[in-house]
């Protein structure tokens, strides 16, 4: 018995490290390092590992053990939370939604800002652990009562239970404001990435509630605000960097609209649009509306390949407006809440959060821009994880509390 299992540790064994060696391979061969990002071994090396867990979860996926997204998400369990005594700290539930209430313990005279904050992750990762330290800087930082989401994620839930469950516990919290100590005329949502892009869609979505207090500010930070162009110039620029490659998008996407992962070329060269679509939305999702310093002279055309009406019908959901935030009318962006917007020179994402400033600012929403040119997609959820935390992890959190201090 000893000998067996001796051989299923080294068999474990070997099978971990021929993945992590996979992994590094992969990595080298296909990730740019742009030389504006610091620390460029660190982050090597936090992409190899998501490389790795990712294959691992694959390899679990095809011999029907575990899905990816879940054992991606079973790593949530070994993320260890900081406790500040400065907070009371409250886990509920908003109907089915698991929410995390972070309230200062001090005696305030008065009722304090509230934010709504929903996580990133690409509705594969994230969860209110993950994101615990960030809202927990955010409560005591800016004397602010954050609401974190715990929204449904993959593999049970799909669009658009990502959006529904934000949009309902933001209404459950706003229909209670002063019973958690919120002044109604002060409450700011604050997402990242994907939640970023939700909040995004809530918001316009709140309009149908005029009896509900109005949001007073959007702080957006690398937000998803289109699933339609991916021939702008940050997605060929940056299609190679960590810790968000083009693979990672289109599987994230795929899973998420849950469209199989072989239409994702179809998705990413644009061949699943329809003429008359891009014709009618180009104004809002050209580079045209990209400044100049951020195209490359070795720029692809941007224009959608010939037309496939097959791969249209199968990944038509990605067209929808409710999961593309930039495209809802004129009329409704002009009702929009003031907004703060982070983009990072070195994400995929960049000029996404470019073509929404854009948007807000010819329909006369104030717009605060925070750019950060050492950045990359996710490096705010590092801004405490010493030794592997950047730069541009404190400058954006910084950025972000200096934001809502003035609110």
């Amino acid at each position: 018995m000893t000998v067996l299992w001796l051989v299923l540790l080294a068999s474990l064994s070997a099978f971990n490290l021929g993945v992590f060696l996979w992994a590094v391979i992969q990595h080298f061969l296909n990730v740019e390092i742009p030389s504006s990002l610091k620390h460029p071994v660190k982050l090597r090396f936090l992409h190899c590992v998501m490389l790795y867990i990712i294959a691992v979860g694959n390899i679990l996926e095809k011999l029907r053990i575990c899905s990816m997204p879940r054992f991606i998400q079973s790593f949530h369990d070994l993320i260890v939370t900081k406790k500040n005594h400065n907070l009371v700290v409250t886990n509920m539930n908003f109907g089915t939604i698991p929410v995390r209430l972070f309230q200062p313990k001090a005696v305030s005279s008065k009722l304090r800002r509230g934010i709504i904050f929903c996580h990133g992750g690409g509705t594969i990762c994230g969860s209110l652990d993950c994101y615990h330290n960030l809202c927990s800087c955010l409560a005591q930082e800016t004397d602010s009562v954050v609401l974190s989401v715990g929204y449904r994620k993959l593999p049970d839930h799909h669009h658009p239970s990502v959006s529904k469950d934000c949009l309902n516990a933001s209404i459950y919290f706003m229909k209670g404001l002063t019973t958690y100590g919120v002044d109604p005329s002060r409450v700011v949502v604050c997402g990242e990435s994907v939640g970023g892009g939700i909040l995004a869609t809530v918001i316009q979505a709140l309009f149908s509630f005029p009896s509900l207090p109005k949001i007073c500010a959007q702080v957006l930070i690398t937000p998803v605000m289109q699933l339609i162009n991916f021939r702008l110039p940050s997605h060929q620029q940056n299609q190679n960097v960590p810790l968000l490659t083009k693979d990672i998008i289109m599987m994230s996407l795929c899973k998420y609209v849950d469209i199989d992962l072989s239409w994702k070329d179809a998705i990413f060269n644009g061949t699943c649009i329809p003429p008359d679509f891009w014709k009618k939305y180009r104004k809002w999702l050209s580079s045209d509306n990209i400044p100049r310093r951020f195209k490359s002279k070795s720029l692809l055309p941007e224009s959608p390949g010939p037309f496939n009406e097959t791969a249209y019908l199968e990944t038509k959901q990605v067209l929808d407006a409710e999961i593309s935030p930039l495209l809802i009318d004129d009329k409704i962006i002009a009702q929009l809440p003031q907004a703060f917007l982070v983009s990072c020179e070195n994400d995929p994402l960049r000029d996404d959060t470019l073509l929404y400033k854009k948007r807000l600012e010819d329909q006369g929403v104030p717009v605060t821009w925070y750019h950060v040119e050492d950045g990359f997609h996710g490096c705010i959820i590092l801004f405490d994880k010493q030794p592997f935390s950047f730069p541009c992890s404190m400058k954006i959190v910084d950025a972000v509390i200096t934001y809502i201090k003035g609110i």
